[in-house]
Order: C-alpha cells, then structure tokens, then sequence
C-alpha cells in the first residue's frame, strides 16, 4: 500500500509529510483486514455470550441472522458491525502507526544509529496502548453492535 500512497502524496505534492502516507496506508490495510476480522470477531463474540458451544453451531446461528442489509442475504450476520470495526480500526491506525514511525525516528536519532527490533518493538506497545486507550470507546460500541445488543444489553 505504500508505494501506491507515496505516488499519489507526490501527484498531489505531498511527498514530504510521511505521517499522510502512514496514515493511509494503514487505513487502507485496515479496511481490508475487516474482511476478514469482522467475521472472527462476530463468531468469537457470539460464542462467548450464547449457550450453543461449537463452533459449528453458532457460525449456523450466525448465518441465519440478518441485520436490514442487501449484503446480510448472503453473508448472515458476519458482517454485522463491519462499518462500526472501521470506525475504531481506522483512528487506531491513524494514531498508531504514525506514532510508531514518530518514535522510531526519534529514538534512532537520539542514539545515532538505527533503532533495533527489540526498540522497535518497544515502539510499537507504547505507540499500539496509547492508540488502544483512545479508542476503546468505539471497541466497547463496536462489540455491541457485532452481538446485536440494544441499550438494554
């Protein structure tokens, strides 16, 4: 996704902000995640919070719900709640990922060399639980909505 996104940065002239081509492309690659995380998430979901226990069963249950789209004739429930998942996947990647280069950048030039994988990584929990923090409202929302619970629970 990223050479596609510093392509079109460039076309436009906006080659030199890398928080815009971190941004979208993670976006980008958000949305195509839910394709297929929504569906796991909504049979995970469902799992947890019905009396049927296999597997088998409550992917059924699943199919035979439909929530008022075109789409949920063929899919059932699986996407039950995919435009809410794009909602929160969407901010945390976009606060995230330019957290996390940010960061990178920061500690390399701080120590005069290349950040390793282990700093990396310890860029990318800080980056990743300060991005969960600010959107686990929209998780708590999102969840609701893929197990179909009204104000009532």
């Amino acid at each position: 996704m990223k050479p596609i996104v510093f392509k079109w940065q460039e076309s436009v002239g906006l080659e030199d902000r890398p928080a815009i081509s971190h941004m979208l492309a993670a976006s980008m690659g958000e949305a195509m995640a839910c394709l297929v995380r929504v569906p796991t998430e909504v049979v995970k979901a469902k799992m947890q919070t019905t009396e049927t226990a296999t597997l088998t069963k409550t992917f059924r249950l699943v199919l035979q719900e439909t929530h008022g789209s075109a789409l949920s004739q063929f899919t059932g429930g699986l996407y039950r709640g995919y435009g809410m998942t794009l909602m929160r996947e969407i901010p945390f990647a976009m606060i995230q990922f330019p957290l996390y280069e940010g960061a990178k950048v920061w500690w390399s030039e701080k120590q005069g060399s290349p950040v390793n994988p282990i700093q990396a990584a310890a860029c990318g929990s800080a980056s990743g639980g300060f991005a969960a923090g600010l959107t686990t409202p929209l998780d708590v929302v999102k969840t609701r909505l893929m197990l179909g619970a009204d104000k009532d629970g």
